[in-house]
């Protein structure tokens, strides 16, 4: 079986402006990385239903997105739903393949048919709660990877485990009072959204794993290999769900937690070990962050080559 890759040219559609960070060249940019990996198949990222969407999120939100989003005829560029959030025409197309990409992801690892997939799509989400856009996130891919996972397969378990450098704060609100889903992030701290504190446990389900500035390789590989890792086996999910951010990547703008790719490679190959000796080898990545374009395909690269192997 190969590691799937879903992809969709929606996503490049998706236009927060002309200087955002989070561009439609993020998705050229892993494309580039990982398009020839050998044991890898690149499938078209399906749109996920608005059942899917409801599963986490609010339907007058869902609802208002759809309102708010410019049309051609409209005459507007961009519609600002916070300091760094924004629909343009094509939006919803876009974070719907996102959504659709990780549901079928599930759905294909459940089915036996892929070893595991990475979600190569934008807008990220796990800053998004469930009626809430910030942080560049319109809907929460992983949360909603995750519910239908116990909707449409029976999963009991799911763990979410992000290793982006900001907190998954949409991510951990829509957990916090749910015991079936684990949810761990190492991320650096103090930095945006300002949460992801130790003491922020929800019912037992929430591990925060907060990095000072210039935690590097020694810091990130020890704090999952001696706390993230033996918390994920304890847990026993029946489906781990990465959410793959790639912005504590020493290149990268948005943080200073100076990863290397190699990094990326060593947390990949230590979720995929677990999961092919505790839950049937079923793991999907979804992309969060990202921001310098080299260290990005390189590190989606090196995650892919993991996945992989």
């Amino acid at each position: 079986m190969k590691t799937l890759i879903l992809h969709h040219d929606d996503c490049l559609r998706h236009d927060p402006g002309p200087r955002h960070a989070e561009s439609p060249a993020r998705i050229t940019a892993v494309m580039n990385g990982i398009k020839n990996l050998p044991g890898t198949e690149i499938l078209p990222a399906p749109r996920a239903s608005v059942e899917q969407l409801e599963l986490v999120h609010a339907p007058d939100y869902w609802q208002r997105l759809l309102d708010l989003e410019p049309t051609n005829e409209s005459g507007q560029d961009r519609v600002t739903l916070d300091g760094d959030t924004f629909l343009s025409a094509g939006s919803i197309n876009a974070t719907l393949r996102g959504s659709g990409a990780a549901c079928f992801a599930v759905d294909q690892v459940f089915a036996g048919k892929a070893r595991n997939a990475f979600c190569a799509t934008r807008p990220p989400g796990h800053h998004a709660d469930a009626s809430t856009a910030m942080g560049f996130c319109l809907l929460n891919q992983a949360a909603v990877a995750a519910r239908h996972a116990q909707m449409a397969h029976g999963a009991g378990r799911i763990a979410i485990l992000d290793f982006d450098v900001h907190h998954g704060n949409g991510t951990q609100a829509i957990f916090e009072d749910c015991a079936d889903v684990l949810y761990i992030s190492s991320h650096q701290m103090p930095l945006y959204p300002g949460t992801g504190y130790p003491h922020e446990t929800g019912c037992g389900n929430i591990l925060n794993l907060p990095l000072p500035p210039g935690a590097g390789s020694a810091g990130f590989r020890s704090i999952w290999a001696e706390t993230g890792l033996p918390a994920l086996e304890k847990f026993a999910p029946e489906l781990v769900i990465v959410s793959a951010g790639f912005d504590a990547h020493i290149a990268d703008p948005l943080g200073q937690l100076e990863l290397q790719d190699d990094d990326y490679g060593w947390i990949t190959s230590e979720i995929c070990s677990f999961a092919v000796a505790n839950c049937g080898a079923r793991v999907i990545s979804v992309l969060e962050g990202g921001y310098d374009l080299d260290a990005l395909a390189s590190a989606s690269a090196a995650h892919v080559t993991a996945l992989t192997n």
